[in-house]
């Protein structure tokens, strides 16, 4: 096989791709003018359900233009060399392996986020404003992204710079140390991510003894499941937008709630949904989630092994001088079909997960709150009640509304 080959290999993934995107969001966008489904009449309105349909078309309309823009980059930046003449202004700067990575994938990161970010404060301050949701200052906006760019350089950078590293002083043994590397910060992140990273963007307080607290720890004591660490976070300073989850294991497991859960949903529908967190927790969900992608990250470094030694890579976008940062940029665009298939298989299994979730809640604790905290929250955040087959297949981690309302009947 030939650089130029592997050249328009990558090509063709990247377009096919975006053809199958575009297919499957037309095919969704044809059912946003479904009539509302019965099931959830009694809380949707005329003027929300129009609402609603508006918000998806704008942000169908608006998605179609990002994703073009997006693609359109990378098919110029392949075919006009742009890797090279990053790789180049790495080069001027240093000739140590380490340091070359750190310049070239630093450039293209911030480069990146500054082309994109016209598009992010538009879908913030223009489309989410329009429709109700959008808090967010922009003096926190300006401060999540210089947040997001130190978070990058320090995590994103320092596991680079080991990757590296490993590969200079190990050559094809590197796969192992660095899947060891990211098992651990996988591990840490999934048990202190709550404590350590998202003070940094949010204010977290405990929940204040009273009847909602109350009635969660009663139910927590039916269940025998040890939750002292409930947390309110306030979500209401970025958008209207509602949400809750579970974070870590062992002596380190939280519940969080968003602040906006607690004011859009009584406490019995938040109780509802906090039992379906604690399935999860009892069906052992999370610790699956971070076993597979272990494995699959594994494979995938193992498979990296095997071929970054070859000048191709680096060939293929256009870089006479091999590296180990050019060939993991090919091959990560290489490797995305697997990446696909891979996340349809967790897709699959997380709409399943969610399943027993709901099942798990509607035993241990009531179904009827469960269906009227998700149908709120289906409204609120003006969500897709109708979504196509096809896409929900392809890019839904969770069944759709009206599935979970069947299976919560049963």
């Amino acid at each position: 096989m030939t650089a130029n080959t592997l050249f328009y290999i990558i090509i063709a993934i990247i377009v096919i791709n975006y053809l199958v995107d575009k297919i499957l969001d037309a095919l969704n966008a044809k059912h946003f003018k479904d009539e509302l489904p019965k099931e959830v009449a009694d809380v949707y309105d005329d003027a929300e359900y129009k609402k609603s349909q508006n918000y998806k078309a704008t942000k169908y309309r608006f998605g179609l233009i990002t994703s073009t823009f997006s693609v359109v980059l990378t098919l110029a930046f392949l075919i006009f060399d742009g890797f090279e003449w990053i790789d180049n202004i790495a080069r001027s700067y240093s000739s140590n392996p380490i340091i070359v990575a750190l310049i070239f994938f630093g450039i293209i990161m911030i480069g990146s986020d500054i082309l994109t970010t016209p598009f992010s404060y538009y879908s913030t301050f223009v489309i989410e404003e329009k429709f109700g949701f959008n808090k967010t200052t922009l003096k926190t906006f300006v401060l999540d992204k210089v947040k997001g760019w130190l978070m990058m350089a320090i995590l994103g950078g320092g596991i680079l710079a080991l990757v590296v590293w490993f590969y200079q002083i190990s050559g094809s043994q590197f796969w192992l140390y660095a899947w060891g590397l990211i098992t651990i910060f996988s591990v840490f992140m999934n048990m202190f991510y709550s404590k350590l990273i998202v003070p940094l963007f949010n204010k977290q307080t405990p929940l204040e003894t009273g009847s909602l607290r109350d009635k969660i720890s009663a139910y927590a004591q039916t269940v025998g499941f040890k939750l002292d660490k409930i947390f309110v976070i306030d979500g209401s300073k970025r958008s209207t937008k509602a949400n809750a989850y579970f974070s870590g294991f062992g002596s380190e497991k939280r519940v969080t709630l968003y602040d906006t859960l607690i004011n859009d949903l009584e406490d019995e529908e938040i109780v509802a949904v906090l039992a379906h967190e604690v399935g999860h927790y009892k069906k052992k969900h999370i610790i699956f989630n971070l076993v597979v992608s272990v494995l699959t990250t594994g494979v995938m470094l193992y498979v990296l092994s095997l071929f970054i030694s070859s000048p191709l890579l680096s060939n293929a976008l256009g870089v006479e001088i091999p590296s180990f940062h050019i060939g993991l940029v090919a091959f990560g665009m290489l490797y995305a079909p697997i990446s696909e298939i891979t996340g349809l298989i967790m897709n699959w299994f997380s709409r399943k997960f969610e399943y027993q979730a709901d099942d798990y809640a509607k035993n241990t604790y009531k179904a009827e709150p469960l269906i009227t905290s998700l149908k709120k929250l289906s409204k609120n955040s003006l969500s897709n009640l109708t979504p196509h087959p096809a896409y929900v297949f392809m890019h839904y981690s969770h069944p759709t509304l009206l599935q979970r309302i069947k299976n919560l009947r049963k």
